[in-house]
């Protein structure tokens, strides 16, 4: 197993997620705490990256409103920013950090900044995900 890996493996268990899945051959772990609203994060890492990735919501219409919305909201974040996959329809949060000199606080505001975003703009979230 990769020594990032195991790293990135030992501070997620340090800082109290429950790991949920394990994938070593691609070497992505799968993260919960239901409490921060955190579900199914996926946290991977692609030498020399560290990539967090966590399924917000699909939209279903293509509204400039919306849109502008989650992009003026992207400057607020501490960490990381709403991003849309291939598809375009779906809404995902997503932080990219560096390997090589991760340390548990890196990764610790990763994880708070996308657990804030929730708590604070999850209404949002809900409103756009129904039209």
């Amino acid at each position: 197993m990769n020594d990032s890996f195991s790293k990135v493996k030992d501070f997620v268990l340090d800082l109290g997620y429950t790991i949920t899945k394990t994938i070593e051959e691609d070497q992505i772990i799968i993260i919960n705490d239901e409490a921060s609203g955190i579900k199914n994060c996926a946290i991977g890492c692609a030498d020399p990256i560290l990539i967090l990735e966590q399924y917000l919501m699909e939209i279903n219409s293509e509204s400039i409103e919306v849109f502008q919305s989650l992009l003026k909201k992207n400057r607020d974040i501490i960490h990381g920013a709403f991003v849309l996959d291939e598809s375009g329809k779906k809404v995902i949060f997503r932080d990219t950090l560096q390997i090589l000199n991760l340390d548990r606080n890196e990764l610790e505001g990763s994880l708070n900044s996308l657990s804030l975003l929730l708590s604070e703009y999850s209404n949002e979230l809900i409103k756009f995900s129904k039209n």
